[in-house]
């Protein structure tokens, strides 16, 4: 399955525009393939406005969300790996979510497959029946 963040992240920069809010992101500025302005990072993290008239070509697909932006004066390719990216939020009430830190990889990409059992004819085993039987017994407690 693809990545779940992208899809989120996408709804909410939606939801948080349709309600006439500013988007922001909050970034691990730390993170490998983070490419944001030096001089608006404190504590290794930087908060990034995102609304569409602030940014120019703003593309939150594949991998990362990129966007053209100006900074003090000076234009910047601004590129933010979804891993990088702690939350979005809106600037107005603070609503918004966030992922917590994960400076490289989804947590899709942690999980091992889980091997399924099957029968000698490769269908998967019918799961086993609950060991007691009969029917189940309700107790009153005081």
């Amino acid at each position: 399955m693809n990545p779940s963040r992208p899809y989120i992240v996408r709804a909410l920069y939606e939801w948080i525009l349709d309600n006439d809010c500013t988007p922001h992101l909050l970034v691990n500025a730390e993170a490998p393939g983070v490419v944001v302005p030096q001089q608006a990072v404190q504590d290794g993290q930087v908060v990034l406005n995102v609304m569409p008239s602030a940014v120019r070509n703003l593309v939150m697909e594949g991998d990362e969300v990129t966007f053209g932006a100006r900074f003090g004066g000076v234009p910047m390719q601004v590129r933010v790996p979804y891993g990088a990216l702690l939350a979005i939020y809106a600037r107005e009430n603070g609503m918004g979510m966030g992922f917590g830190m994960e400076p490289g990889a989804d947590l899709y990409e942690r999980l091992q497959p889980v091997a399924e059992p099957s029968s000698d004819d490769g269908s998967p085993e019918p799961p086993e029946p609950p060991k007691g039987g009969g029917r189940p017994k309700l107790k009153v407690v005081k």
